[in-house]
């Protein structure tokens, strides 16, 4: 069974930056697909970044530029680093991975691993 944790999450000023981490504990294979998912209130959910290694990954089109994530494949860990936050960007973000080889660009599922969210608040 996979457990993922996440941490990070906080109230920032607009411009500002926040680093997220999720933990995962568990079996988790290297070439498994991890990431983050947000939704706000009264939203979908939505893709924020997914990644397998530094040179495949994949992101929602308003974060492009501003969010970049990373995994520690020894630490079984991975990082979003969110800059020039903005207040739409206000959401609860879960940590996300994949159950199964579906490919970096597949939708997520309900039966996929996910962590319970932090809390992300930008401040206008």
């Amino acid at each position: 069974q996979v457990q993922l944790v996440e941490s990070g999450g906080g109230l920032v000023q607009a411009g500002g930056s926040l680093r997220l981490s999720c933990e995962a504990s568990g079996t988790i294979n290297n070439d498994t697909v991890m990431g983050w998912y947000r939704q706000a209130p009264g939203k979908q959910r939505e893709l924020v970044a997914t990644i397998v290694s530094s040179d495949r990954t994949n992101s929602g089109d308003s974060m492009r530029g501003r969010f970049t994530i990373s995994r520690d494949i020894a630490k079984n860990t991975i990082y979003l680093q969110m800059d020039t936050l903005k207040p739409e960007d206000t959401a609860v973000y879960y940590c996300h991975a994949q159950r199964g080889s579906r490919g970096l660009f597949a939708p997520p599922s309900e039966h996929d691993y996910w962590g319970k969210g932090t809390q992300v608040t930008v401040s206008s």
